[in-house]
């Protein structure tokens, strides 16, 4: 028996013109496998609403055609049912379709569709907020929340927010406690956690994520000054960031985490005020997504260039830190010898 598939289109997601997609499914999805069906979004919440009554009735697949946003939405909907999502990402950053190394031309999602293949993955919660990326509060919160209010999408604008308001932004104190009941106190630009591999537009917050081993990825990046922002730019678009000196992670199932006053989270993207404490867990093969089925014979690592140019950045890092290390001291000793003369 052919399955069903219902196309949920956000015709307002990121900048792809989307008039032209009907067409491209009509022509590329296989008949012969499929009947489908296309609805369209009208207002923010909609495509939840019609991706459960699409589970309801049964329907095999839901796709959603839209950015991560229009993705969390049909997710959310769909999790522990035996209706799969698939993905036509049109969206500005399209973390999960580029973790799941779908592409982002539609022609060639489309054909993903077509093969069908269908993992159960796992997906995340965060204060009863389910997420399948990425979730976080600091300072890419704090961002996400600038970004929503800019209204304008794409990378150069989020680059402008980051430029703008990043040096103006203050460390927070963290206090994290995972699963074993371990406890941790952190000075931190941020505390993320990661489903999948990157936050969109290949930058990689935690480039060993998975979302089928059944754990999230806890990423704290610590306060660093302007002249570390390049190699921390770098390590996270060449999937090195995990060996910054500035990061330190670890794997856990559920955290908790405290702060000392309310303020920005992110999921997926999507910014919402919460308070002082946050709960964070993982939901293990808690939805069916079609994935691509080439992804597992593609490395995921970083090569032996990238690596090198992370070493060689981090050397710099090291040798700079060295030589301010010294500068200071060689000002303390100045300023000694100064008032000791003037007496």
């Amino acid at each position: 028996m052919k399955k069903h598939i219902t196309f949920i289109l956000n015709p307002i997601s990121g900048k792809v013109k989307k008039a032209g997609i009907p067409v491209l499914i009509d022509k590329y999805l296989d008949k012969n496998r499929f009947d489908y069906t296309l609805r369209y979004t009208e207002y923010a919440g909609h495509a939840e609403l019609i991706a459960r009554e699409e589970r309801e009735k049964g329907v095999d697949v839901v796709v959603a055609v839209g950015g991560d946003g229009t993705i969390n939405e049909v997710g959310r909907a769909l999790v522990h049912s035996s209706t799969a999502m698939g993905i036509i990402p049109c969206g500005s950053g399209n973390g999960l379709a580029r973790h799941l190394m779908i592409p982002i031309n539609i022609k060639k999602s489309i054909l993903i569709i077509n093969q069908c293949d269908i993992y159960d993955l796992d997906y995340g919660v965060i204060n009863g907020h389910p997420f399948f990326c990425t979730c976080g509060m600091g300072f890419d919160a704090f961002i996400s929340m600038k970004f929503a209010e800019g209204g304008k999408r794409g990378p150069v604008k989020y680059i402008e927010h980051v430029l703008k308001e990043g040096l103006r932004y203050k460390p927070e104190i963290y206090t994290i406690e995972d699963e074993s009941g371990t406890v941790q106190y952190h000075k931190a630009y941020l505390v993320s956690c990661a489903n999948a591999s990157q936050y969109g537009n290949n930058a990689y917050i935690a480039p060993q994520a998975s979302m089928r081993d059944g754990v999230m990825d806890v990423i704290i990046m610590e306060p660093f000054d302007f002249l570390d922002a390049p190699q921390v730019s770098f390590d996270m678009m060449n999937k090195t960031l995990h060996k910054s000196s500035k990061i330190k992670t670890f794997r856990s199932k559920k955290i908790c985490v405290h702060r000392k006053k309310e303020g920005p989270v992110h999921y997926d993207g999507d910014p919402m005020m919460l308070g002082k404490d946050i709960e964070i867990s993982l939901v293990e093969k808690g939805i069916k997504i079609i994935v691509n089925p080439e992804a597992e014979n593609k490395n995921r690592d970083p090569n032996m260039v990238q690596n090198a140019v992370c070493e060689l950045f981090n050397s710099f890092s090291t040798a700079r830190a060295d030589i301010t290390r010294q500068g200071r001291r060689l000002l303390a000793v100045n300023k000694k010898l100064w008032r000791k003369m003037r007496k």
